[in-house]
């Protein structure tokens, strides 16, 4: 066993790269860096095993935060708690994200049986709405299926059908009025 006061070799090179780094010697910041960034990774793989896609994201939001706070580290306190603090946290704040984020959401793959039901729906509503539609006469639902389910304007549904613009429109209008009627006549 190590006496407390015993530092690993880990921790004695990390620290001489950091200060260093912070007394101006840009080499050995960027070893202090690339070493930290090897250490980091295997520590979050290792807390985030099934969410690997997300490692280093938070590695390097780690790195940036190790780096902007780089003036605060005390000089006399093992580098590496300080660093795997600040890792913490940065871990702590993409998990909470990730919880928000996961309790808005729900995965699609629950919702097929909505999706199915919307289809299964809207094939029953136009079903219905032809069986409604087959009861006018041509001058109503010609029209209607031309402007109002087609989208074709009034003049291009007067061509098609050799009908007026103004017998087109009236058409639309009655039709919606008869088929209005039926179903308020069913329900």
């Amino acid at each position: 066993m190590q006496d407390a006061g015993a530092r690993s070799p880990v921790e004695e090179q990390l620290q001489a790269w950091l200060l260093a780094g912070l007394d101006g010697d840009a080499r050995a910041y960027r070893r202090f860096l690339e070493e930290l960034t090897r250490r980091l990774r295997a520590f979050l793989r290792r807390r985030l095993f099934d969410m690997q896609d997300h490692v280093e994201d938070i590695v390097q939001e780690t790195l940036l935060a190790v780096h902007n706070a780089r003036l605060t580290y005390r000089r006399d306190q093992p580098v590496t708690a300080w660093i795997y603090a600040i890792a913490r946290y940065k871990l702590m704040d993409f998990l909470r994200a990730r919880m928000r984020h996961d309790a808005l959401n729900d995965p699609l793959d629950d919702a097929a049986d909505l999706f199915e039901e919307s289809a299964e729906q809207a094939s029953d509503a136009r079903r219905d709405v032809a069986a409604l539609l087959e009861d006018l006469p041509d001058r109503q639902r010609l029209p209607i299926e031309m402007v109002k389910l087609q989208g074709l304007s009034v003049a291009e549904t007067a061509s098609r059908t050799g009908m007026s613009e103004s017998a087109v429109k009236v058409g639309v209008h009655r039709g919606l009025k008869a088929l209005a009627a039926r179903i308020r006549g069913e329900r």
